[in-house]
């Protein structure tokens, strides 16, 4: 199959909508098929990333986000379609379409081709958190995107709900895959617990980007626990407020691959704190790691975390509760190891090899009920 991968974000983006465009786009190339990935560009010194991705990259005119100049918007551009119709394409998919997903859909009706539109990103709930007003407009501009489309992929049972409930239809669950080898308990390094934690507190970690919507700074509470570390990776435009915020928290700033693997394991909990996942793959990397979890009661980690099994799941939005999650796995060694084992446990067989397989089963489907339409 020729297929034109959509995407508001790309490496060298760090983000789960670039994530997971990178792994479909390996794993088509891996199957034989042949992707073309179109995506805003990027700051000049940042494009050498584009020289290691496994098919050809068609860079969009783009603008930083007022305040947030990691995220950055593509701006209006012929490129897109001109990028679909040059590749040939059978098919079209849409990564957390917005904005450049717009021109992608929009490109994909006029050539007659069908899409597969991935919804990843609760842009309401950001809509809520950034402008306190905006969620019917993100919606009514979803639904449009999302409608239009031949199938939406969501990936969690939470995110279907909200999908069905502001009138999306024909939906399927896709949920993220991880990499098992590069997560793994295995990369627990007690020279990096003694660097963070010197005192051998229990560390509790954060990882992802540090913004509003996030919500880091429930962590507060969980930070003045006596003998315990909290250790927070990513970066964002939260990072200054968040190291007044977060006193003896120790801050890593971005990290990736193998340093980042190695970090995850060397956890004792990871605790994530934002409201706003559809998915939350960091929880995901977190298991797949043998750590044990804390994360709120919404969204994507319902499906991830099986509390009191895996982790514990707390009321989002709940700074005592989540100082209370922390404090008794801080207390409770034993507990802590059982959870990373069986969230371990519960990842292994969710890799990007099973999903992508299940993606490209997807992506037959619906050519397979275009033709029959066709017929």
């Amino acid at each position: 199959m020729r297929v034109v991968i959509v995407t508001e974000s790309f490496p060298p983006d760090v983000n789960g909508v670039a994530h997971c465009a990178l792994q479909t786009a390996r794993h088509l190339v891996r199957r034989g098929h042949d992707p073309l990935v179109v995506a805003p560009a990027v700051p000049a010194a940042a494009l050498g990333p584009d020289a290691d991705a496994p098919c050809p990259v068609v860079r969009v005119p783009s603008l930083p986000l007022p305040g947030y100049p990691q995220v950055r918007v593509a701006l209006p551009s012929r490129r897109v379609a001109a990028a679909i119709a040059a590749h040939r394409a059978d098919i079209v998919h849409l990564a957390s379409p917005f904005v450049l997903g717009v021109r992608g859909m929009t490109a994909a009706t006029r050539l007659g081709l069908p899409a597969v539109a991935v919804y990843q990103t609760d842009l309401a709930g950001y809509a809520r958190t950034y402008l306190n007003a905006g969620e019917s407009a993100a919606w009514r501009r979803l639904r449009a995107v999302h409608g239009a489309a031949d199938r939406t992929l969501a990936p969690s049972t939470a995110a279907v709900r909200d999908l069905e409930a502001h009138g999306v239809g024909r939906i399927r669950l896709w949920r993220r895959g991880v990499d098992t080898e590069r997560f793994r308990p295995g990369l627990r390094d007690e020279r990096l617990r003694r660097e963070l934690a010197p005192g051998g507190e229990t560390i509790v970690g954060y990882v992802g980007r540090l913004a509003p919507e996030k919500r880091v700074d429930l962590l507060a509470r969980a930070c003045r626990l006596p003998g315990v570390r909290a250790v927070v990776v990513g970066d964002g435009p939260s990072g200054p407020g968040l190291r007044d915020a977060l006193p003896g928290a120790v801050f890593l700033g971005r990290r990736t691959g193998t340093d980042l693997a190695r970090i995850f394991a060397s956890l004792d909990v990871f605790a994530h704190t934002g409201p706003y996942e559809t998915f939350c793959q960091t929880v995901q990397e977190a298991m797949a790691s043998g750590v044990a979890v804390v994360a709120p009661a919404a969204g994507g980690p319902l499906d991830l975390v099986a509390h009191r099994r895996t982790g514990l799941l707390v009321p989002a939005g709940d700074p005592d509760a989540l100082h209370d999650a922390v404090a008794a796995l801080a207390a409770a060694p034993a507990l802590r190891t059982a959870y990373g084992a069986a969230g371990r446990a519960a990842v292994e067989r969710r890799t990007w090899e099973a999903v992508g397989d299940e993606l490209i089963g997807h992506y037959r489907d619906v050519l397979r009920e275009r033709t029959a339409v066709a017929a």
